[in-house]
């Protein structure tokens, strides 16, 4: 099988630290449907915790499985018409094209990306094109064997001639166990993560992160989680700042998940700077 793609790397430890913890946002709601024709359609809202208006999109996918192609279209509350157009192992086995389309009617503005995946045994390169501004391009590769993972990253600005950004990582993976070292943004931004199965019901992980160019003092987050059982599970975390975040988890009924979340600034516990959030999932 290839590897997993360079963003990925330390994909177990980023999803346990970072996805369903649901007090980034006051509430969220997600409405996904399924017509009989295959196209799917997908209704999002969120309102942050500020007193702003809600954003939200409405998204409709249509794949064909037998020639690989994937369309979908979205419109957002900012006024954005989305178009995304996905042809996996049509041009060439192995290969996924990805066409990228964004207008905005109000300031008729234009983007055009174009994105290449190339994916073989041992071997996972991936090559974005913005088309419009630039432009610019954006590649990495990643080699893997026996579980261990190398992979580099570089961003090249046509107009100037210039490499804009270069990143590299190593990791090792197997179900059970993940470990990642990470330098990103000019290789100045150093992580180390990992993730442990400990068994069916309880997933452990950690990530420490130094910015060479910041005020030099790591970050370090900790974070655990506990499926109750094959319908609910809860999380936990908390990093060096004292901040910690509790997140539950519950199937409902087939088809409506519901989440709750809290984040506690454990230093000022007496002010408001704590959160609360909500989240609904309806799946049609």
């Amino acid at each position: 099988m290839a590897p997993v793609p360079f963003s990925d790397i330390a994909k177990p430890a980023n999803d346990l630290l970072g996805k369903d913890f649901y007090h980034t946002a006051s509430a969220n709601l997600e409405v996904k449907s399924k017509a009989p024709n295959g196209v799917q359609f997908t209704v999002k809202g969120k309102s942050d915790h500020k007193q702003g208006a809600i954003a939200g999109s409405i998204e409709a996918k249509y794949t064909d499985k037998p020639t690989g192609l994937t369309l979908t279209q979205a419109w957002t509350t900012s006024n954005a018409l989305d178009t995304k157009i996905e042809l996996d192992n049509t041009l060439a086995n192995g290969v996924k094209a990805e066409i990228l389309t964004q207008f905005l009617p109000a300031s008729k503005s234009k983007g055009a990306k174009l994105n290449l995946h190339f994916k073989q045994p041992l071997f996972h390169a991936r090559a974005f094109f913005d088309l419009l501004k630039g432009p610019s391009f954006n590649g990495d590769a990643v080699v893997g064997h026996d579980g261990f993972l190398a992979g580099a990253e570089v961003g090249y600005d046509v107009n100037d001639g210039r490499i804009t950004r270069y990143s590299a990582a190593v990791g090792y993976s197997i179900p059970e166990y993940t470990a990642a070292i990470t330098a990103t943004n000019n290789l100045s931004v150093f992580s180390a993560s990992y993730y442990h199965r400990v068994n069916a019901l309880v997933e452990a992980g950690a990530k420490a992160s130094w910015d060479a160019k910041g005020s030099g003092q790591p970050s370090l987050e900790i974070a655990t989680k506990y499926k109750l059982d094959s319908a609910a599970f809860v999380k936990a975390k908390i990093n060096n700042q004292g901040i910690a975040a509790l997140a539950y988890n519950q199937l409902l009924r087939p088809g409506v998940t519901l989440g709750l979340g809290a984040s506690i600034d454990t230093q000022r516990l007496n002010e408001s700077a704590h959160k609360v959030g909500l989240s609904f999932t309806l799946e049609g």
